[in-house]
């Protein structure tokens, strides 16, 4: 009874650091989903071997979808007529950064560990994007696109039938900011929250179980440290988000921040499922590009942190979740209790889906984002913008 309470207060008091940036990172989410335009997107992610993948890598880089959402995403690019570098320079970046995974960073590591995670997903999506196009030779017809420009905001115009400028103006910005926080609180958070607690109650269990000589000993740095995280976070299944407290335990463990960099770079990145899919998307050749580009950019950039913090004479352990005490208690308490509120619902239907076998939870990454929402036919009425 006394490891229970001891793994819930280590969990608790991780989510009492990380809860208001979950929330900021959930809002800018939400407000990408709406104001960011999918046809600009696309659009831009064509023709060039180099600076459609760079432009995919950018991308990338801010959009909170996990390694199950980047699938159906990727693969609507493909379809849209973005080459096979850019569709794998957006593999990348997206599921192993995001604003609300860079949020959740910043809260429980530092200020190193923020800007390394976006700086090497970059890297390595350009470096697996450009190999890609460069062995693969696309043809001139393959830059043919069908843009999908239907409203972000709730389908109900396709943006083609109607007149491009009453297509943008027909939501008002008070509707816009609606749904994004309706999506935001739905579908992203609802994709994330079962698989973030999951993340939080590990990160306790390794903060009370795991004796900090043992990580110190094992993976206190070094390649083989890289390796052995390497060998954990490739088949694993694990969100950025949720690998955030996961990594800050281990951190506060003696894992060396380089090792830790590797587990929080493959383990959303890659997965057997996703590797999978994968291979149908791109093919085999792409795929082991990926594989490979992501694996060895994450150990090269693993060992280049260890070596960082060495300089600089910084200890891990000993800053990781600072940031979290600028904020207020009353604050922490006040966005965790809606962190927890928000979480219920999603968490209830995994719980209904792998526990009770109660049959296919309504979750987001199976009813949603894996499934490319159809616009909904409507009169050219409602395509005008509003009086």
């Amino acid at each position: 009874m006394n490891f229970i309470l001891q793994v819930f207060l280590e969990s608790w008091h991780l989510l009492l650091d990380a809860s208001v940036y979950i929330l900021l990172g959930m809002l800018v989410g939400g407000m990408l989903k709406v104001f960011l335009n999918a046809s600009f997107v696309a659009d831009h992610l064509g023709k060039g071997r180099f600076m459609s993948v760079i432009k995919a890598a950018l991308f990338g880089i801010p959009i909170p979808l996990c390694s199950c959402g980047v699938l159906p995403a990727a693969a609507s690019l493909k379809k849209q007529g973005a080459n096979n570098g850019a569709t794998t320079a957006f593999l990348i970046s997206t599921p192993e950064s995001g604003v609300d995974s860079i949020a959740i960073t910043y809260a429980l590591l530092d200020p190193f560990m923020t800007i390394a995670r976006p700086v090497t997903a970059f890297i390595s999506a350009v470096c697996a994007g450009i190999t890609e196009n460069l062995v693969h030779s696309q043809k001139e017809d393959d830059w043919k696109k069908v843009i999908d420009r239907s409203c972000p905001v709730d389908n109900c115009c396709d943006g083609t039938e109607c007149d491009p400028a009453e297509h943008a103006a027909h939501h008002t910005f008070s509707e816009k900011i609606s749904a994004g926080l309706k999506f935001a609180v739905k579908d992203l958070w609802g994709d994330l929250a079962g698989w973030f607690f999951i993340g939080l109650l590990l990160a306790g269990i390794i903060t009370v179980m795991v004796p900090s000589e043992l990580m110190t000993r094992y993976l206190g740095g070094g390649l083989l440290s890289m390796l052995a995280m390497l060998a954990v976070g490739v088949p694993m299944y694990i969100c950025a988000t949720a690998s955030t407290p996961i990594a800050a335990a281990l951190i506060l463990k003696g894992v060396s921040p380089g090792a830790a960099l590797v587990f929080l770079l493959v383990g959303p990145a890659t997965n057997i499922t996703s590797l999978s899919v994968l291979f149908g998307i791109l093919g085999k050749r792409a795929t082991a590009i990926y594989l490979v580009t992501v694996s060895a950019l994450a150990v090269a950039a693993g060992l280049l942190l260890d070596k960082i913090y060495m300089a600089f004479g910084i200890e891990a352990s000993a800053v990781a979740g600072q940031a979290g005490e600028v904020v207020p208690y009353w604050l922490q308490i006040i966005g965790a209790t809606i962190v927890i509120g928000l979480s219920i619902g999603p968490i209830w239907h995994l719980i209904k889906k792998y526990v009770l076998g109660l049959g296919k939870a309504e979750s987001p990454c199976e009813d949603t984002c894996c499934k490319p929402q159809k616009p909904v036919p409507v009169s050219d009425n409602d395509c005008k913008a509003p009086t």
